[in-house]
């Protein structure tokens, strides 16, 4: 009877392990099928700019691959921060997806409450693109040369105006190192995305704009309509050669560009973001997607999930001493 309780015992034990190991395989087999379904991508910006332009010819690519649609939806506001929590809150099985700079968990936080955990709730997928920050000089700027700026804030501080496309975004980050570096008052006129600054720059409503490369506004300065004073690059542009990057002009700090990539919830599993980072990963490496980036001043990005989330910690670090040296906050 002894022998007979142990056999069942031993056969039960047997059952639960197969049951376990097939439900492991079906799990591990349904993860390495992604996509099973239409994929969402939430461009954490207004449509039209250089990030929603990338993020549509990213989706539109991927869609070829993976044979499924690939869906774009836009959720812009707070600098990113409400797409970003739109995703946190998404299902983590791959299908929703954000673009986004990652100044949305690099730098927002610091400055307040975003409704996600950067390191939680998020999960780095692949870096795409770095867009440098060009400085011009709008209509109502009389200078010619980013040493006129600097001597007009001298001259009459807080005259000089400098819009950006928002509080926490890089081009308002590049305002505050070079106020900081250059002992400077100017005074930041923020917008909540791109579309509305260039109208009003070009409108000559303030002197100075902050804004991400991009054919239109490569456009403008190759028309005269802006003066291009200085880039945030890691050396001077294809596009622009005759810009002097901010590092040159003595403001290393200043010295920013906007990274961006793709995100998705934090709780999706390491082979699916895995997977999703190796499908990006073969868009990116297509001829015509590396000269559309560069053509318009933007640099292609490489490496994957861990690369990535080594890159907006180093971000965050670097935010963070700012933040506490100007006192910036989110208003």
């Amino acid at each position: 009877m002894i022998a007979l309780a142990s056999l069942k015992r031993a056969a039960g034990l047997a059952a639960f392990l197969v049951l376990a190991l097939l439900f492991l395989a079906q799990a591990a087999f349904s993860q390495a099928r992604w996509p099973q379904r239409a994929v969402r991508i939430i461009v954490v910006y207004p449509p039209g700019g250089v990030s929603d332009e990338t993020a549509r010819f990213v989706a539109d690519r991927l869609a070829t691959r993976l044979e499924v649609p690939i869906l774009v939806e836009n959720r812009s506001g707070g600098g990113g921060a409400v797409g970003m929590a739109a995703l946190a809150k998404a299902a983590p099985d791959g299908h929703t997806l954000a673009f986004s700079a990652i100044s949305p968990l690099s730098l927002n936080p610091h400055l307040g409450p975003v409704g996600y955990d950067p390191r939680r709730d998020v999960a780095p997928v692949t870096g795409v693109m770095l867009t440098p920050v060009v400085v011009v000089g709008t209509p109502a700027f009389a200078g010619a040369s980013f040493q006129d700026l600097l001597q007009a804030a001298r001259t009459a501080p807080g005259r000089i105006r400098w819009g950006s496309s928002g509080r926490a975004t890089v081009g308002h980050m590049v305002l505050e190192q070079v106020r900081l570096a250059g002992q400077v008052d100017i005074t930041h006129i923020p917008y909540k995305g791109g579309a509305q600054q260039l109208n009003d720059a070009l409108a000559g409503h303030f002197e100075i704009l902050s804004t991400n490369v991009a054919q239109t506004q490569l456009q403008y300065i190759q028309a005269g309509r802006f003066k291009a004073l200085a880039v945030g690059a890691p050396e001077r542009l294809r596009v622009l050669p005759q810009v002097p990057t901010l590092a040159e002009l003595g403001f290393p700090r200043a010295n920013l560009a906007s990274q961006f990539g793709l995100f998705a919830p934090g709780d999706t599993p390491a082979s699916v973001v895995e997977r999703i980072s190796t499908e990006v990963g073969a868009v990116m490496r297509q001829a015509d997607f590396r000269e559309r980036l560069t053509a318009a001043g933007n640099l292609p990005l490489s490496g994957g999930p861990a690369e990535f989330a080594r890159a907006i910690e180093l971000d965050s670090e670097r935010n963070l001493v700012v933040i506490k040296a100007t006192g910036m906050r989110m208003e």
